[in-house]
């Protein structure tokens, strides 16, 4: 049988289960804060794959083993690790309290609402992207993934992030409040145990049925009068239905809405769950942009400048659409394509701008499709009948880059 132990922030492990175990295996920070049997053998913990070695072994004696972890070992933790390798019925959990719920607890804020994302040993852009989109993120850090690196990605967002360092240690427990700023400025040390990100104006957040994942949207491809926007200026809702479906936005994901005008592609793939950023050159649009996006309830980040000139200091995106670009348009898709790490999905009213739209896509590496949408809408006429009337036709080009890996995608 295989002992996982939550120590750190939870209960104290229980003496009888130290004083049986033959092998112990954990952090050195819980190895010191036990009582150890002289004859238990002890692993301070590292690379997993040696320990996970070293405990078949005992486990093939059917000797009792040990593992301390932090806080609740199934979540983000090392049960998972033992489950694959042993299976779950070899193991005998007993969680202590996760790191996420006691920075909460410190906090006074419920986390039913939260958002929970690990960057240990992950991508932190994936945590950045979460961050940028949500109001309440729990974001678990790792080397390299920290405090710092966190605040340096989101300086300039409207964000209080909360850093909560050695929980349940009463002589060494700090949970500071820091701008995204102050926090990249410092050395946070080894001791920090999971770092939240808020936007303080919505952190207590709506009485909410399922935990954690974000509320989706009941539908999208909004009608034309459910957005705002100047001189029948917005994408279709027939082509921002295909548009999206490429785009594919999702949690985690930083899409770029080039040439956004209204912003309504921006504000559909921020229902979604994707971080956006709005490229809009004019100041009327900008204003659009932001009035949208606040009567849907979301966040999009507007710069107000023309590309591609516009786009050389934003974040590398996963997937981008664009909107306009008229004579600029093989060099603002050129620019979009060698930054996109999924997707590109062009709208273009002027059919003589699709061959040089493809192959800027083509020459960045993407397979290209498209299609010319010409759609008939439903309309009344007197005499309670009806007929169809026709919109315009756009053609949608759209670039994706399929990789068997990451290696080789834009950073």
């Amino acid at each position: 049988m295989i002992t996982v132990v939550g120590a750190g922030t939870g209960a104290p492990v229980p003496e009888d289960v130290v004083a049986g175990a033959a092998l112990v295996v954990g952090g050195r920070r819980h190895l010191d804060a036990v009582r150890l049997p002289e004859a238990a053998e002890r692993i301070v913990l590292g690379p997993l794959a040696p320990a996970l070695d070293t405990i078949a072994g005992y486990v093939a004696k059917e000797l009792p083993v040990l593992v301390l972890a932090s806080g609740d070992p199934g979540f983000f933790g090392i049960v998972r690790a033992l489950a694959e390798r042993f299976g779950a019925g070899l193991l005998d959990v007993r969680p202590g309290v996760s790191s996420v719920a006691t920075a909460f607890a410190r906090l006074g804020l419920p986390w039913d609402d939260a958002v929970v994302v690990s960057a240990h040993g992950r991508e932190l852009r994936t945590a950045v992207n979460v961050c940028r989109a949500r109001p309440k993120v729990a974001v678990l850090t790792g080397p390299g993934a920290g405090p710092a690196e966190l605040g340096a990605a989101l300086t300039g967002c409207d964000r209080v992030l909360v850093v909560a360092s050695a929980l349940g240690d009463p002589a060494h427990e700090r949970v500071e409040r820091v701008t995204p700023a102050e926090a990249a400025a410092r050395d946070w040390g080894t001791a920090v145990s999971v770092v939240l990100c808020l936007d303080e104006a919505r952190a207590l957040g709506a009485v909410r049925t399922v935990a954690g994942v974000p509320e989706q949207p009941g539908r999208w491809a909004l009608e034309e009068y459910e957005i705002a926007h100047r001189d029948s200026m917005i994408t279709k809702f027939e082509v921002r239905a295909l548009a999206l479906a490429r785009l594919g936005p999702r949690l985690g994901d930083l899409v770029w809405d080039v040439g956004a005008g209204s912003g309504s592609v921006a504000v559909e793939c921020a229902r979604l769950g994707a971080a956006v950023v709005a490229v809009e050159k004019t100041g009327e649009g900008v204003g659009l942009i932001r009035a949208n996006a606040a009567a849907h309830g979301v966040e999009v980040d507007v710069v107000h400048g023309a590309a591609p000139d516009a786009l050389a200091g934003l974040d590398t995106p996963d997937a981008v659409f664009i909107g306009g670009g008229g004579r600029d348009l093989p060099d603002i898709v050129g620019a979009c394509a060698r930054r996109a790490r999924r997707a590109v999905v062009v709208a273009m009213a002027a059919l003589d701008r699709v061959p040089a739209a493809r192959e800027a896509l083509v020459a960045a590496g993407f397979a290209c499709g498209g299609v010319l949408l010409q759609s008939s809408r439903l309309a009344p006429l007197p005499g309670n009948v009806t007929r169809l009337a026709a919109t315009n036709p756009v053609f949608l080009l759209w670039g994706e880059r399929f990789l068997a890996s990451s290696e080789g995608v834009p950073q």
